[in-house]
């Protein structure tokens, strides 16, 4: 395929109609008579040797091949979007951007609220939008990741992508304050005994990963999709959950539950941020980058001259840590 034969101005056009169903309103969108949208569609329809749209009725459908298209164009555009909009300089005081950031509820919490006050202050005009991450981050990390402009997620889970090192934290266990059964300790016996709440994405069950690293098979009663819910699901109940100590600080003060050192040596949780090759050379995200390895040294208060590397996409020098 020899893109300098192809009108891009069709991406538009296509992702448009896929997504209107509708070619006077697809016009109308992206501002082209119901004329010149009709001679894109078929335009479209010769390319790719499918009618892409077929009526029904009074109505249109897309042909399997247009369902198959509509994710792709719409990454298309973003992709070309972000392209377009990359930067020789950027001036963080002057500058009106957002920057889109997928994160978990513990990655939003903790580093985003902290990336957020200093952007405050240094850069009143850029916007941070924090979205949860779909379950295709694994499968399709390339394509989630040329679409945003970053992703906050332990190591771990993805690899193969230039990423910045941004704090580390230590897993600990929740119980009810009220729970008879569970004195100043917790035993790893107890661990295979009581029930659990868990944190649960189908691309990461830490609390699942790391038991069953030791050889328990944690019996769940309850499964959330956002880590700031354990707590209230073991407050009043026998249950255990596992939860990063950055966020049991907050738990105590929300629900009457205890925090407990786990009785085994858990992985640590060492959070990245991790994007898109293509936004390697944009100025405005180099900075974005550098700030968060700042950020990331104020929670952890080491490695900063390997962190600020990372983030700039260079080595550190010898021997410098």
């Amino acid at each position: 395929m020899n893109l300098s034969r192809l009108d891009l101005n069709l991406v538009v056009a296509l992702r448009a109609l896929l997504e209107e169903r509708n070619v006077t309103r697809a016009g109308e969108r992206i501002g082209l008579s119901q004329p010149a949208m009709s001679a894109a569609l078929a335009r479209l329809r010769r390319h790719f040797d499918d009618e892409l749209l077929a009526r029904t009725g009074n109505a249109y459908e897309l042909t399997p091949l247009g369902v198959a298209l509509r994710d792709r164009s719409a990454t298309a555009c973003d992709l070309l979007e972000r392209v377009f909009a990359s930067q020789a300089d950027f001036d963080p005081a002057a500058e009106t951007r957002e920057f889109t950031l997928l994160a978990s509820d513990y990655g939003a919490a903790v580093f985003g609220a902290a990336l957020a006050r200093a952007l405050h202050q240094e850069a009143p005009g850029i916007r941070l939008t924090f979205q949860h991450p779909a379950p295709s981050v694994v499968e399709n990390t390339a394509t989630v990741l040329s679409t945003v402009d970053g992703l906050l997620m332990p190591h771990g889970v993805i690899d193969g992508f230039p990423n910045v090192d941004l704090h580390q934290d230590r897993w600990l266990c929740l119980v009810a304050d009220d729970n008879p059964e569970i004195g100043d300790t917790l035993t790893l016996d107890q661990l295979g005994r009581l029930p659990w709440a868990v944190y649960q994405r189908p691309y990461d069950a830490p609390a699942a990963r790391q038991l069953s690293m030791i050889g328990i098979s944690p019996r769940v009663e309850v499964s959330v999709q956002t880590f700031q819910l354990l707590p209230h699901m073991v407050e009043g109940t026998r249950r255990v959950a596992m939860i990063q100590e950055r966020l049991a600080r907050r738990a105590v003060r929300s629900a009457a539950v205890r925090v407990l050192p786990c009785p085994f040596e858990a992985v640590p949780v060492q959070e990245a941020m991790w994007w898109h090759p293509v936004h390697a050379q944009d100025a405005a995200h180099i900075w974005l980058r550098q700030k968060a390895a700042e950020v990331g040294l104020t929670l952890t208060g080491h490695g900063a001259a390997e962190a600020v590397s990372a983030a700039q996409g260079t080595e550190p020098a010898p021997g410098r840590f």
